[in-house]
């Protein structure tokens, strides 16, 4: 049986784009923070991607993506370890002889284009805790919840599970990559306490990243990488919706990163790159539930409403007392849930509902505040999460690595 395989090649593609998207993560946090973190940081985003596509190999994809038998309730089921399918002639067909995918893509393309998301969660929450968690308890952190939890919540949906029957809607992963990441972000902030410095008499001071150019270099191939993120989600080369999903992506992302700048503006009288950076980033995460039920009209207001909120959910978090160094939770909580509340305002399809995706945020919420919680509340009591007062200021690099990310060119900074 001759198999056309552009579809397969095109997810690949996704795949390779999705993957580039950490070093675009990599180098928005290292940019928005201080260089005396830098190794600290590179090295808790090369964890994440390696340990994370390991886990998704062991257990993560079976777990997201159980197969839930006619009755199951479709909150919890596993398939297995291993992503081996027997003796099957090629992996366009499934172990019972049937085409996986309809014969578009293999199942191990599947896998890996599934994997690469995974690993996004924690690197969600990598940013958020920057330059004060000791490496060793974030790394543990890691493993539960790109391990466990998050297969286990993206089956609700994704896996066919009792979210999907209920007729939630989340195209790319507003809620089930940015939203799982940004509220495990929110409770790690929470429980780790802000850096020294940042609040001064209750009030937040600017401690400012050590290298904007690369920061801006990061959100670009970010962008780049949502080509795949929400391009490979429409999970095939059908080209009417990858086209409409790629300019519904576009679109978002300037009319997030134009408005964000225009009201940060308005409100403190500067014109602020980072504010404008992560409104381009706040209308990626906003655009991704519904990409492809949007209108390119819809997908501009969507942004412009995430590049609202990014200034103001920004200034709350400082007003709230909890330390984001790069915006994390501003970004991918906020305009996470945002978007994927939107498809029940916007969506092109009359089966989506505004209260179906309430729900839905609502079941993500509780998992996610729930286990994180747990996780990280159990190692901060049984090992410390937070580094000393002095290797906070004397740099994670220095103490947690013994390396330095800049050797010839020191900069004194306390």
């Amino acid at each position: 049986m001759e198999l056309l395989t552009t579809n397969n090649v095109w997810m690949m593609i996704c795949t390779a784009l999705v993957f580039f998207m950490h070093l675009g993560f990599a180098f928005l946090e290292i940019g928005l923070t201080r260089q005396k973190n830098t190794i600290n940081i590179l090295f808790k985003n090369i964890f994440i991607i390696t340990v994370g596509l390991l886990l998704y190999y062991i257990g993560g994809f079976n777990l997201m993506y159980p197969g839930f038998a006619d009755g199951s309730s479709g909150i919890l089921d596993f398939a297995g370890f291993g992503i081996d399918l027997g003796d099957m002639q090629n992996s366009f067909t499934t172990a019972d002889g049937s085409l996986y995918a309809d014969g578009g893509y293999t199942w191990y393309t599947d896998f890996l284009f599934q994997g690469m998301f995974a690993a996004t969660a924690a690197t969600i929450v990598s940013g958020a805790v920057a330059e004060r968690m000791k490496i060793g308890p974030f790394m543990i952190f890691t493993v539960i919840y790109v391990g466990l939890i998050y297969p286990i919540a993206g089956s609700w949906k994704w896996g066919g599970g009792f979210l999907d029957k209920l007729g939630f809607y989340d195209f790319a992963g507003s809620t089930l990559v940015h939203s799982v990441g940004g509220w495990a972000a929110l409770v790690a902030v929470y429980l780790l306490g802000s850096r020294i410095g940042k609040f001064k008499d209750g009030k937040p001071q600017a401690i400012p990243g050590h290298n904007i150019p690369l920061a801006t270099a990061g959100v670009l191939i970010l962008w780049l990488g949502w080509f795949g993120f929400n391009g490979g989600s429409v999970l095939s080369a059908d080209p009417a919706l990858t086209s409409l999903v790629l300019v519904t992506t576009c679109l978002a992302a300037a009319s997030g990163g134009v408005v964000a700048a225009t009201v940060s503006f308005l409100k403190y009288k500067n014109l602020d790159l980072t504010m404008f950076l992560n409104g381009i980033l706040g209308g990626l995460v906003g655009i991704t539930a519904g990409a492809d039920v949007m209108s390119p009209e819809s997908a501009i207001i969507i942004g412009a409403i995430a590049g609202v909120i990014i200034v103001f959910a920004v200034a709350l978090v400082d007003k709230l007392r909890l330390d984001d160094p790069v915006g994390a939770i501003a970004v991918h909580l906020a305009c996470g849930i945002w978007g994927t509340l939107a498809v029940g305002i916007f969506s092109t399809n009359p089966d989506h509902s505004f209260l179906t995706q309430l729900i839905g945020v609502g079941c993500y919420a509780g998992i996610c505040l729930v286990s994180s919680f747990l996780i990280i509340f159990t190692l901060k009591k049984a090992v410390g999460i937070r580094v000393s007062e002095r290797e906070e200021l004397e740099g994670l690099d220095a103490h947690e690595h013994g390396m330095d990310a800049y050797p010839d060119f020191r900069l004194n900074e306390h």
